[in-house]
């Protein structure tokens, strides 16, 4: 008797067998791309890999959502298993941040990225029948990841958006690609040996701008997820399909003469110094009302930052920032470094244990407007709570990504939020708390979209929704 087979159960019925000699033989490097190309989900050829990734979500979609979970839960053991060789490589390959912090970033990702307990069906019963709405996969999403957190992000959005039943196609950052690629392929070994498709996870082992552009505009990607800079989001938003994009992000603080002050200092430094400031929602300059102003500087300085003056404020912004047309940007060997790096640019030796360079500045200063994701905060008096409020609006750039302010008038609080207007807003905190997690309430996620309106993804955001209506039937009252 001749048994048909069509295509995709064969590719099935191949990766459970390579699944089982996995399980019987441990660690075992095998190439199980269709075209003989892929090495556990890194390719050559962008091509090769979003056409990977497109034969695995033709499998994927079928899983069920528990499978899903199991799957997804192997992704989080992964990177639980492998924090501490991952924060590791990162620091080496980047040269930006902690070890310490980015093997909490892995943690972070980890335990709190919604998975699929966020896409619950919703019915309606009523005299004409039943309506219910339930969430289906784009297929392959496109994702591009920074350089500042490669290994976390990818982490977080593998859980959020396969959650839904997609399957992904990384272009990750070129100065984070070794990182990256290793993150994939141990996703794709604890995912296959979980129950997974090889290749639900895939990405470029060079990547550049050409094979961004290839993921763009590749016709069997769906959807594109954006975690990068200005420069990437624009060229995404060129190409006709939905984009997720995460925006810059220059975060302004303002503290008035009514604060807790000691409070703002530990909460600033702890959240303004994690990781070296590389995180958007991070702290970017402080605005603190005149009749505080030192007070709260003694504050800082208690907590273990060092004070510069204002002529070393200007002396390290001549090395470390710089001026591309109107914009003021810090230099790539300045991103992310600690604070005694940063300090011996300028002829001082600190300890390594330093957390932050915290100096006086105008509210123009090239600290001020630039994103500078680094261990130096500029720090602003202000006359007033309206004056610092005037002042943060305008350093935050209408970016609309996250504010904070300090302060027990709970009237001054509201009338900052609206304002400013941000996706992230915290109140006597430092930043970090409002994306949820460890440190805050809610759910955590590294992708905030700001210029699209998505804010705080959840796998919600990276599903379509679809309405079943059944007229005249299943109403059983």
């Amino acid at each position: 008797m001749i048994v048909e087979i069509n295509e995709v159960e064969l590719r099935e019925l191949v990766q459970n067998i390579v699944r089982n000699v996995i399980s019987q033989s441990g660690n075992v490097k095998v190439n199980t791309a269709n075209n003989g190309k892929g090495n556990w989900g890194v390719f050559d050829d962008m091509d090769d890999a979003v056409e990977a990734a497109h034969e695995a979500f033709l499998l994927f979609k079928e899983r069920s959502v528990q499978c899903r979970k199991k799957i997804i839960d192997a992704v989080r053991q992964m990177a639980l298993d492998h924090k501490e060789e991952l924060a590791g490589m990162t620091v080496e390959e980047t040269k930006m941040g902690r070890v310490n912090h980015k093997t909490a970033k892995f943690v972070n990702a980890a335990k709190n990225s919604p998975g699929v307990e966020y896409l619950q069906p919703t019915a309606w019963s009523g005299k004409n029948g039943l309506a219910l709405d339930e969430y289906v996969p784009f297929g392959v999403i496109g994702n591009i990841t920074p350089s500042t957190h490669p290994g976390p992000t990818m982490i977080n959005n593998i859980i959020i958006q396969l959650a839904g039943g997609n399957t992904i196609a990384f272009n990750p950052h070129p100065s984070a690609r070794r990182v990256n690629a290793k993150v994939i392929q141990l996703a794709n070994k604890y995912m296959v040996e979980a129950g997974a498709p090889m290749n639900c996870v895939t990405c470029v082992a060079e990547p550049t701008l050409e094979t961004a552009k290839i993921l763009f505009g590749h016709k069997k990607v769906e959807l594109l997820s954006i975690t990068g800079g200005p420069q990437v989001v624009d060229l995404a938003m060129t190409y006709p399909k939905k984009v997720i994009a995460a925006g810059p992000g220059n975060p302004p603080v303002l503290i008035d003469e009514t604060a807790d002050l000691k409070l703002a200092a530990t909460e600033i430094t702890q959240s303004a110094s994690y990781d070296n400031n590389v995180l958007c929602i991070a702290e970017k300059e402080i605005f603190v009302v005149e009749s505080v102003f030192e007070s709260f500087m003694k504050e800082m300085a208690n907590v273990g930052n060092y004070r510069l003056t204002s002529e070393q404020m200007d002396q390290l912004a001549k090395k470390a920032l710089e001026l591309h047309g109107k914009h003021w940007l810090i230099g790539r060997d300045f991103v992310g470094r600690n604070a005694n790096v940063l300090a011996k640019a300028i002829g001082i030796e600190l300890s390594e244990d330093v957390p932050l360079l915290i100096g006086e500045t105008d509210r123009n200063h090239p600290w001020v407007v630039a994103e500078q994701m680094t261990s130096c905060i500029p720090v602003i008096k202000v006359k007033d709570f309206e004056d610092g409020l005037q002042a943060a609006l305008i350093a935050e750039h209408g970016f609309k990504h996250t504010a904070s302010i300090f302060t027990k008038d709970i009237n001054r609080a509201t009338r900052y939020t609206r304002v400013t207007d941000c996706d992230v807003n915290v109140i006597n905190g430092g930043t970090l708390r409002g994306d949820g997690g460890d440190g805050g309430e809610g759910y955590f996620s590294h992708t905030i979209a700001t210029p699209t309106g998505e804010g705080i993804c959840t796998p919600l955001n990276f599903v379509r929704k679809r309405r079943i209506m059944t007229h005249n039937a299943l109403r059983f009252v």
